[in-house]
């Protein structure tokens, strides 16, 4: 029988031959079966979704949040790609001199993300804009000298950490076929249909994954690119909700599911599996918004009543939501304060209990949001 997600096509000859997958055109042919199960998890998924739109507009400092949120999402997408960083290492205000190649991993995420969101205003999403981002992503870091913004001229294979492609656990299109697969792909993103964006953008991340198109950051493009989708068709007007944690969680089950299509194209099961994903970060991400809310309401009623300080408290207090771990320095310059302005607000900060002094000796005059950090910090 034929597999409808693709085939198998032999390159090479002789000690050279391999076979690399070339897949079928989307949408998948015959179509999707909808059972049960994926009815009730398209329905849950799309609640979910319209409730975290909802919340989002209700986040006092939402360009705050979502920065917070989009430096979250960075780490947890490259801590599946084995990156070593925590959330307070990309918090950091020295993080320039403090900076590593994890680090700079992360940093190069959240630029690329945030280029990418900016750029969906002038451009659709295409081959164009996934090459752009690509660039931003491969600068000045490992795998930076792998063709960066440029898709693949060479075959790639996936398999443990040095392997060779005799032993690859998945060998993706050779460079020919990948650049049709690719236009091939852009056209199914931009067709008009009737599929459900929340179906088309799980056969969308299913199929660039499988297509790899690039020599390194095939991964976090192609998680990028669902926040993205997302966006584009007006679910969420901020990037509000990642799955990249509920991949990271399962991270053996998402690539045994990416393999299950290919293998059987068995794309039904693939499909509940991210329609899961999707409703349980939706979930995830409105608990977190829930919380925050909550902490900003009962810190600013304790800010209001610190007297004729109040206005400068209050500014300091804002700029923690979008960088709750802060020197009073940097802060002054960000805040076009004096130091000795700042310096009176931390310390009535400090006095509240909503900033504390951290530990660290060699940043002896360093301040950390801790409850907010607390919220933020589960998972990662």
């Amino acid at each position: 029988m034929k597999n409808r997600a693709g085939e198998y096509k032999t390159n090479l000859t002789g000690e050279l031959q391999y076979k690399s997958f070339l897949p079928n055109s989307l949408p998948p042919n015959p179509p999707i079966e909808f059972d049960e199960e994926t009815i009730n998890l398209l329905s849950k998924a799309n609640r979910s979704i319209g409730i975290l739109e909802g919340m989002s507009r209700r986040i006092p400092n939402i360009d705050l949040f979502v920065s917070m949120y989009v430096r979250k999402e960075a780490l947890l997408s490259s801590q599946i790609e084995g990156t070593q960083a925590t959330l307070d290492d990309i918090l950091d205000p020295n993080i320039e001199e403090n900076t590593n190649q994890d680090v700079a991993d992360v940093i190069n995420y959240i630029k690329a993300s945030q280029y990418a969101s900016a750029r969906l205003s002038e451009l659709p999403i295409c081959n164009r804009l996934l090459k752009e981002t690509h660039e931003i992503f491969m600068q000045d870091v490992r795998g930076g000298e792998k063709s960066a913004g440029e898709f693949r001229r060479s075959q790639n294979w996936l398999g443990p950490a040095g392997s060779i492609l005799k032993d690859a656990r998945y060998i993706p299109p050779n460079p020919e076929d990948m650049l049709e697969a690719m236009s091939n792909l852009e056209n199914f993103i931009n067709s008009e249909d009737e599929l459900d964006p929340l179906i088309k953008i799980a056969l969308i991340h299913y199929q660039f994954e499988t297509i790899h198109p690039f020599l390194d950051g095939n991964g976090r493009i192609g998680r990028l690119l669902i926040a993205l989708y997302l966006i584009e068709k007006k679910l969420l007007s901020h990037e509000t909700l990642y799955i990249s944690y509920f991949l990271k969680r399962n991270r053996i089950e998402y690539y045994d599911r990416l393999t299950e299509v290919r293998v059987k194209g068995n794309f039904e099961q693939w499909i509940k599996f991210f329609l899961l994903a999707t409703y349980e970060s939706a979930q995830d991400a409105i608990n977190t918004i829930e919380r925050i809310i909550k902490l900003h309401g009962k810190n600013v009623e304790l800010v209001k009543n610190t007297g004729k300080a109040s206005k400068t408290v209050l500014k300091v207090f804002n700029y923690l939501e979008g960088s709750p771990i802060i020197d009073i320095k940097k802060t002054s310059l960000a805040l076009r304060l004096s130091f000795n302005a700042v310096s009176n607000a931390v310390n009535k900060l400090v006095k509240l209990g909503i900033l504390r002094q951290t530990e660290n000796v060699r940043r002896s005059r360093v301040f950390a949001y801790e409850e907010y950090l607390e919220i933020l910090r589960k998972d990662t």
